[in-house]
């Protein structure tokens, strides 16, 4: 079955569940979907002045690899999530939360 007879059922189900149309009519949900969007992106960026700090001193002690491998394990799982359920904002955010988690568990392993 291809993505546009996909699509169709799953337009049908949010029809006979009664669950809201996306992208919303309503132009503050709306609104609320493209903030959404926005923090998708800003939110995993945050992360950014940490990774410049682990790499100019070299220091990541107190820096758990479990904890991090972890968390970029959980990114693709929820990755996952967002392309089967094309969820936009999921995937943006977790594509983007699997980058900043993996270059910190990675720099734990080099700078160990």
């Amino acid at each position: 079955m291809d993505s546009h007879h996909l699509h169709h059922l799953h337009a049908r189900k949010r029809v006979h569940q009664n669950l809201e149309q996306y992208p919303s009519p309503n132009p503050r949900i709306k609104l609320l979907d493209d903030i959404l969007l926005v923090i998708a992106v800003i939110g995993p960026l945050v992360t950014i002045p940490q990774i410049v700090q682990i790499f100019e001193t070299q220091d990541v002690r107190g820096f758990s690899p479990i904890t991090w491998g972890l968390y970029a394990l959980f990114n693709i799982l929820w990755l996952i999530y967002g392309v089967v359920h094309k969820e936009k904002p999921l995937i943006v955010t977790y594509t983007l939360w699997f980058i900043m988690n993996s270059t910190v568990f990675v720099s734990i392993f080099i700078f160990s």
